[in-house]
């Protein structure tokens, strides 16, 4: 299943790679390509991820969905 998200506060790419980091962290997630400058993310997933986890995992990192 692919998932596509809109990400507020990245602004380098160390953000990018800590969105990605966080990303990969949520069970079942895969392939996850962050595009800086369009501020988003897309990932493959086994499953649906719920929303409120992907939000969790990035509300850790410093960021939030938009």
């Amino acid at each position: 299943m692919k998932q596509a998200i809109e990400i507020t506060g990245m602004t380098c790419q160390n953000c990018a790679r800590h969105v990605k980091e966080a990303l990969e962290t949520l069970p079942g997630v895969r392939n996850v390509e962050v595009d800086l400058a369009h501020h988003g993310a897309h990932f493959e997933s086994d499953r649906a991820v719920d929303r409120e986890a992907i939000a969790a995992a990035l509300d850790e990192a410093g960021y939030a969905l938009a």
